[in-house]
C-alpha cells in the first residue's frame, strides 16, 4: 500500500509499505479521506516525531474485523477513528481528563491516516471509533476530530448565551469556534486575523465583526465593539506569545481566555497578574479531545450545524500529500485541506 511519510518538515515521501495484519479485537479500514491538521505543520512539534506517517483525522470503510471485535461494527461500515483512546478506568479518565490518561497517550492508529489501509487497535476500536451516518460521509468524518477539539475548548471556557466572543486566528479551528460560538448563542463573535481571505470567510461563517490587525489595533477595536468592557470569552488560536498577550489584553472583567495551541518549549508568557486577579480573568488550556467530545462533534455534523463543504476548501490525492501539507503550512487562502483516496 501507499503511505505518506514525513522525514522532515520539507521532506514528505510516498512510500510502499505492507498492509497491516489484523489481530483479535482489531479492524482494518480502507481509507477514504484524511485531513491535514494545523498541528502537523508546526515544525518544532512535528519534526521531533519524524519519521512518521502523517494524518490523524481519518475516515474510511471497514474491510476486515478480527475475532472478538465489538459486535456494533461490521465490514462495510463507514467510520471515523480517533488516533488516541483512553482506558476509561484511571483517575484521569474518571474525571473526564482523557488526554492525561497514559493509555490515551500511548495509543495510535497504524501506521497513520495518510495510508491506503489503516489498522485500528483494539483500544481505539472499542473506545473511540464511530460509525458515520450517510449524511455525514467521509468528508464529514475527517471533521470529527478537529471539531471535537473545539467542542472541548468551548466546554472548558463555557460559552453562554449573550457572551461576546473574540477569536484570534481564523484558520480552520478558529472558523469552527466562530460557527459554534454563534450556535451556542454568543451575541457578538469577533474574528481577528491578518489575512483578507480568512477575514471574509469568518463573516460568511457568522462572525458579527472582524478585525484586520495589519490595519488597526485589536484592543482599540474590541473596546469600541464592546463599549469598553472587553470580550467575555477569548479564544487564542496561534501558539505565539504576541497573540497570547493580545488576547489577554482584550479580555474584560470576569472573562475567560482559552489557549488552544501550545508555544514551543521554553517560550515565556509574561502577564500582569494584578490586573487578572482584580478583574477575575481566568486562563484556561485545552488540548486535543476525548470520546465525549468526538460523539458531540458527530452529532453537530449530523445535524447540519457545521458547513462542511465551505470549510473543506481543497482536496488532494495521496500522491500530492506534500502539496496539501505545504498549503496548510502557508495559512493563506485555504481553510481545510483533505487527502481523498
Amino acid at each position: 500500500m501507499k503511505v505518506a511519510v514525513l522525514h522532515s518538515y520539507t521532506d514528505i515521501r510516498i512510500e510502499d509499505w505492507r498492509i497491516p495484519e489484523v489481530e483479535a479485537g482489531e479492524a482494518l479500514i480502507q481509507m477514504k479521506a484524511c485531513g491535514i491538521c494545523s498541528g502537523d505543520v508546526m515544525p518544532w512539534y512535528i519534526e521531533k516525531k519524524a519519521p512518521l506517517v502523517l494524518g490523524h483525522e481519518p475516515a474510511g470503510r471497514i474491510v476486515a474485523l478480527g475475532e472478538g471485535a465489538p459486535p456494533r461494527f461490521k465490514v462495510g461500515d463507514m467510520v471515523f477513528v480517533h488516533h488516541h483512546a483512553p482506558c476509561m478506568k484511571c483517575r484521569h479518565c474518571k474525571k473526564g481528563d482523557h488526554v492525561l490518561c497514559e493509555t490515551w497517550k500511548r495509543s495510535r492508529i497504524i501506521p497513520g491516516g495518510l495510508a491506503e489501509y489503516v489498522k485500528i487497535p483494539k483500544v481505539n476500536l472499542e473506545r473511540d471509533t464511530l460509525v458515520l451516518p450517510k449524511k455525514v460521509g467521509y468528508l464529514g468524518g475527517v471533521m470529527v476530530e478537529p471539531l471535537a477539539c473545539v467542542v472541548k475548548g468551548i466546554r472548558r471556557m463555557t460559552i453562554e448565551p449573550g457572551d461576546r466572543v473574540l477569536v484570534i486566528g481564523l484558520g480552520i479551528m478558529g472558523m469552527l469556534f466562530v460557527v459554534l460560538a454563534k450556535h451556542y448563542g454568543a451575541s457578538k463573535v469577533i474574528g481577528v486575523d491578518m489575512n483578507q481571505y480568512r477575514l471574509a470567510k469568518a463573516l460568511d461563517m457568522g462572525a458579527t465583526d472582524v478585525v484586520d490587525i495589519t490595519e488597526e489595533n485589536a484592543k482599540t477595536r474590541i473596546d469600541k465593539l464592546t463599549g469598553g468592557d472587553g470580550a467575555d470569552k477569548v479564544v487564542i488560536g496561534p501558539g505565539s506569545i504576541p497573540a497570547m498577550a493580545q488576547g489577554i489584553a482584550c479580555a474584560g472583567p470576569g472573562s475567560t481566555v482559552l489557549f488552544f495551541t501550545p508555544t514551543p518549549p521554553g517560550d515565556i508568557l509574561k502577564i500582569d497578574q494584578n490586573r487578572l486577579y482584580f478583574n477575575e480573568v481566568s486562563l484556561v488550556q485545552s488540548y486535543s479531545c476525548g470520546p465525549d467530545d468526538t460523539r458531540e462533534a458527530l452529532k453537530l455534523l449530523a445535524s447540519g450545524v457545521i458547513p462542511i463543504r465551505k470549510l473543506i476548501t481543497h482536496q488532494f490525492p495521496l500522491s500530492e500529500a506534500a502539496e496539501a501539507f505545504r498549503l496548510t503550512s502557508k495559512a493563506g487562502e485555504s481553510l481545510k485541506a483533505v487527502v481523498v483516496f
